[in-house]
């Protein structure tokens, strides 16, 4: 018992630290690089809406109550990445603790809405027909949570390296990794283009 459901946890954090399906990671990266360790409160609350928003979908997903189209989703999911990351670059060094940022956490629970389709289409493909699915979907999604936790503190470790010891000022901490990301998100839209 204890094996599959080490197998299942362990596919989960598998298909978030996939090297060839990094869309999941890049996401993660744009939405916590604005942030320092201090800020573990807020950082912990997006990605708790980012979590609420992709558990959702899953679950919609794998029951077959919603269908949206792969390539539709392999389309958007590029996109929401996008977003966060020319979103960051436009505010780069401004106070982010005085802004409200109610737009910011209901963006994030729509991205995890999408990226949470991504999720349910490669889980279905994966499930057995013997299994309990809703006790499988949970190990899984523990997987997912526990591959985004390890991603955030590593972001945030950096970001503490960088700013600390290699003396990069906020500003171009967030403007030099958003635009990498950038980098690396447009040949993903270009090759799941679907206009």
């Amino acid at each position: 018992m204890f094996n599959d459901f080490w197998q299942t946890v362990q596919y989960g954090m598998n298909h978030v630290l996939d090297i060839n399906a990094y869309d999941h990671v890049l996401f993660l990266i744009v939405l916590a690089v604005p942030y320092l360790f201090r800020d573990w409160k807020r950082v912990l609350l997006l990605v708790t809406m980012f979590t609420v928003g992709h558990t959702l979908s899953l679950i919609l997903s794998v029951y077959g109550h919603v269908r949206v189209q792969a390539s539709l989703i392999e389309f958007l999911i590029p996109i929401t990445i996008l977003i966060m990351a020319v979103y960051n670059v436009f505010t780069a060094g401004k106070q982010k603790n005085s802004q409200k940022i109610g737009i910011l956490f209901v963006s994030t629970l729509f991205f995890g809405l999408i990226h949470g389709f991504g999720f349910g289409r490669e889980f279905r493909m994966n499930l057995d027909s013997g299994d309990n699915k809703f006790i499988a979907l949970l190990e899984f999604a523990l997987g997912i949570e526990i591959a985004q936790i390890i991603i955030v503190f590593i972001v945030l470790f950096l970001g503490y390296i960088f700013q600390t010891i290699f003396r990069f000022s906020k500003r171009d901490w967030m403007m030099v990794v958003s635009s990498i990301v950038i980098g690396l998100v447009i040949p993903m839209l270009i090759d799941n283009w679907i206009l």
